[in-house]
C-alpha cells in the first residue's frame, strides 16, 4: 500500500490532484476560524467554555460536531455544507413527489445539471435563513443563554454585514466542494463532511484523558482508540462486501461479424447505499437540536437540550430508525431494476436461469431488497455500537466521538482510495486496495 500512495505522488497529473484537494481543505478550516466581522471572539471563548459545562453540553457538542467547532464561534464559514446538504435532500424528496423534477432528472445529464442548479438557489436560501437566526440568536443573547456581550453592535448595518458574510462563506463552501470533484480526488461535498467531522476528534479524543486524571484516564483514552478500530476494521470488511449477480450476454450478428457471448457481473455491495443515509439523518437530526438552540427556555427546547443528546437514548432510537427509511429510500432512487432489466433485455444480456424482462425485474428487487435489510441494520448498529460501549466505559455522554462520525469518516476515506485507486490503475494494474 505504501509503495502503491508513493506511486500516486509520483504520477503528476494525480499528484497535481491530491495537491490541489489539500489546498482546498486548508482554506476550508482556515476559513472555520476566522470570525465574522462584528463578532468578539475572546468573549464567545469565555461563552462556550461556560456552557460546555453546563447541561446542555451535549447540544453545543453535537453543534460542533457537524460544524467543525465553527457555528459557535460565528466565523465566516460558520454555517459550513449543512445548508447544501439540506437542500440536496429537500430536492430529492421533491423529485419523487413532483412530476417535473423526475422528468428533469431521467433526461439525463442536461436534467442533473438543472437539478444542481436548483439545489444551489436553495442552499442560499437555506444559508440566508441561517444566518440570521443565530445572528438575531447572537444579538438577544440567546446563543448562549445567559452570555451577552458576543457582538460589539446592535446596529442594523453590522448585523446586516454578518449575514451576508455567512451566507458568502456557504457559497464559497459549495464552490470549493465541487471544485474538488471536478478538478480533486474524491466527492467534494463528502470531503468537506469528512474535514468538519475530523476537526473535532483530536479534543474529543483528548477529553477523555482530561475527565479521568492518573492512569485511569490513559486506559479509557487508549480503550476508546482500540474501540474506534475495531470498528473501524469492521466497516472496512462489510463496506467491500458484495452480491454477485452473473450475467450473459448471447452472441450475435453484427453486420458480418459475431459479436458478444461474453459473461459478467452486476456487483450489489451489502451497503448499496453507502454513507448518505447516515448523513441524511444525522442531518433531520440537527433541526430539533437548533430549535432548542432558538427556543431554550420553551418546555420543548428544555426537553429536547436534556434528552436529545448524541449519546441519549431518544437521539439514538430516532438516529436508528431514520437511517434504515434514508438507506431504503436512496437505494430505491439511485438502483432501478426495471431499468436494469430493460437495458440487459436491449442488449442481449440475461441472468442464467431467470427469463428476461419482468422476471429479472422481480429478481433484481427480490435480490435488492434482501441485500438492503442487512445494509441497513448495519449502518444503524455500527452508528449506535460505539456510543453504547463509550457509555459502558464511562466516557462522557458530552463526547461526540460516536458510530456516526467513524461511518461518515470510514465511508468518506473509502470512497476516496478508491478514486484515487482507479486513476492509479489507468497506469499501473497495482493499486491501494488489493
Amino acid at each position: 500500500m505504501l509503495s502503491a500512495f508513493a506511486q500516486a505522488f509520483k504520477t503528476p497529473e494525480l499528484r497535481k490532484k491530491i495537491f490541489f484537494t489539500l489546498g482546498i481543505v486548508a482554506l476550508f478550516r482556515l476559513g472555520s476560524t476566522v470570525p465574522s466581522p462584528n463578532v468578539n471572539i475572546s468573549r464567545i471563548d469565555q461563552c462556550l467554555a461556560l456552557a460546555q459545562q453546563g447541561e446542555t453540553a451535549g447540544v453545543y457538542n453535537m453543534i460542533n460536531l457537524f460544524s467543525g467547532g465553527a457555528l459557535l464561534q460565528l466565523t465566516v464559514f460558520a454555517l459550513g455544507i449543512m445548508p447544501y446538504i439540506t437542500a440536496s435532500i429537500i430536492l430529492q424528496l421533491l423529485t419523487v413527489v413532483i412530476p417535473k423534477l423526475e422528468a428533469l432528472k431521467k433526461e439525463g445529464a442536461s436534467g442533473t445539471a438543472k437539478i444542481t442548479q436548483y439545489t444551489r438557489y436553495l442552499t442560499i436560501v437555506l444559508a440566508i435563513l441561517n444566518a440570521t437566526a443565530f445572528v438575531t440568536l447572537a444579538r438577544t443573547g440567546q446563543l448562549f443563554p445567559g452570555c451577552t456581550g458576543i457582538l460589539y453592535s446592535d446596529e442594523i448595518f453590522p448585523l446586516f454585514v454578518m449575514v451576508m458574510t455567512m451566507t458568502a462563506g456557504t457559497a464559497v463552501i459549495m464552490w470549493m466542494g465541487e471544485l474538488i470533484t471536478e478538478r480533486g480526488v474524491g466527492n467534494g461535498m463528502s470531503v468537506m463532511i469528512f474535514t468538519q467531522i475530523a476537526a473535532s476528534f483530536p479534543a474529543g479524543l483528548w477529553s477523555i484523558k482530561q475527565m479521568h486524571p492518573g492512569a485511569t484516564g490513559w486506559f479509557l483514552f487508549f480503550l476508546v482508540i482500540g474501540i474506534g478500530l475495531l470498528v473501524m476494521l469492521g466497516i472496512v470488511f462489510v463496506e467491500q462486501g458484495q452480491r454477485r449477480i452473473p450475467v450473459q450476454y448471447a452472441k450475435r450478428m453484427v453486420g458480418r461479424r459475431l459479436v458478444g457471448g461474453s459473461t459478467t457481473y452486476i456487483p450489489l455491495k451489502v451497503n448499496q447505499a453507502g454513507v448518505i443515509p447516515v448523513i441524511f439523518a444525522s442531518s433531520i437530526l440537527y433541526l430539533p437540536v437548533l430549535f432548542s438552540t432558538f427556543r431554550p427556555d420553551s418546555s420543548i427546547g428544555r426537553w429536547i437540550a436534556a434528552n436529545f443528546t448524541t449519546n441519549g437514548l431518544w437521539y439514538s432510537v430516532a438516529m436508528f430508525l431514520l437511517i434504515i427509511a434514508f438507506t431504503y429510500f436512496y437505494v430505491s432512487i439511485t438502483f432501478n431494476p426495471e431499468e436494469v432489466s430493460d437495458n440487459m433485455k436491449k442488449y442481449g444480456g440475461f441472468i442464467p436461469g431467470i427469463r428476461a424482462g419482468k422476471p429479472t425485474e422481480r429478481y433484481l428487487a427480490y435480490v435488492l431488497s434482501r441485500l438492503t435489510a442487512p445494509g441497513s441494520l448495519y449502518l444503524a448498529l455500527i452508528s449506535l455500537l460505539p456510543t453504547l460501549a463509550f457509555m459502558s466505559v464511562g466516557a462522557s455522554q458530552n463526547f461526540p466521538f460516536g458510530g456516526t462520525s467513524i461511518l461518515i469518516i470510514v465511508g468518506v476515506a473509502l470512497d476516496t482510495v478508491k478514486r484515487i485507486e482507479s486513476q492509479l490503475q489507468q497506469r499501473s494494474y497495482e493499486g491501494f486496495l488489493r
